[in-house]
């Protein structure tokens, strides 16, 4: 969406929150929980194409999945919002030819998985009933799919996974929402509405969700990579990361961005992954 259209729709519901802060919290939070894009397009449905495909469930929703078969180690990718499993496309030949066993899954509303509403929570329990299934020793997640990966292991005991590489992860619910809110020119009604209805719905508060203060207590490895000019989420979520992450390496990038696909971090993911 344009700026304008942005601040337009902020402006009605801050309008709308003198009438009804409940409903209009209700209506931002639910287009902040739906996402504009996300499906496959024709050339991305030829990426995945050659997977083996396969529909796991979580309360009566599918979860779309696709598996490279391979020999060596199993590791399954979780990518972002707005996103699908053909975003691994970069690095799908190279983890193939290494003889991993590569599996890739499409979050709630987005590829060919089911629902109409996202967050890093119900797409935590998604991973999870992945994870279940194919016992993967190592997680790859990009943006909130590192987010919920770490929620996943945080809230679930998942023997099998013994690594985790977190790809432009936010740190905290908190700045998430913080920055959704502040582009949306939210007024006070609104964002204090916000934050009562995740507190509502998941009955913890925003700042609960923490993914950073949950690795404090992980046992596993960790590889952090974040890009300094990330203008998605900031390069200080890496730092908390990495405060925090007792057993993780942070590699800094520089001019990649937040989708971090760039070939020459590649060879940095194979060593973490065979070490």
């Amino acid at each position: 969406m344009s700026r304008f259209v942005i601040k337009t729709i902020g402006s009605a519901l801050n309008a709308t929150s003198f009438i009804s802060s409940k409903y209009a919290s209700n209506k931002a939070l639910n287009l902040f929980a739906s996402p504009r894009k996300g499906r496959y397009t024709e050339t991305q449905r030829k990426i995945i194409s050659s997977a083996i495909y396969e529909e796991l469930s979580y309360d009566n929703l599918n979860i779309a999945t696709y598996r490279w078969h391979g020999n060596k180690k199993t590791v399954l990718l979780a990518h972002g919002w707005e996103s699908n499993a053909s975003r691994w496309d970069y690095l799908l030949k190279v983890f193939r030819d290494n003889d991993y066993d590569v599996i890739a899954l499409d979050a709630p509303a987005h590829g060919r998985s089911d629902g109409n509403q996202f967050n890093a929570i119900l797409y935590s329990e998604f991973i999870n009933v992945a994870v279940r299934r194919f016992s993967p020793e190592v997680v790859v997640g990009h943006s909130v799919g590192g987010m919920a990966s770490v929620f996943c292991k945080n809230n679930h005991k998942v023997p099998s996974i013994q690594k985790l590489i977190l790809l432009g992860a936010p740190a905290h619910f908190t700045g998430v929402f913080s920055r959704y809110k502040s582009m949306m020119g939210y007024n006070r009604k609104i964002s204090e509405g916000l934050d009562r209805i995740v507190l509502e719905r998941f009955g913890k508060s925003v700042d609960y969700f923490s993914a950073a203060n949950f690795t404090a207590n992980f046992d596993i490895k960790g590889l952090i990579v974040h890009d300094k000019k990330d203008r998605i989420i900031p390069y200080e979520d890496a730092l908390l990361f990495a405060n925090r992450f007792k057993f993780a390496e942070l590699i800094t990038t520089s001019g990649f961005g937040h989708s971090l696909k760039d070939h020459s971090i590649t060879p940095k993911l194979l060593n973490f992954i065979n070490e």
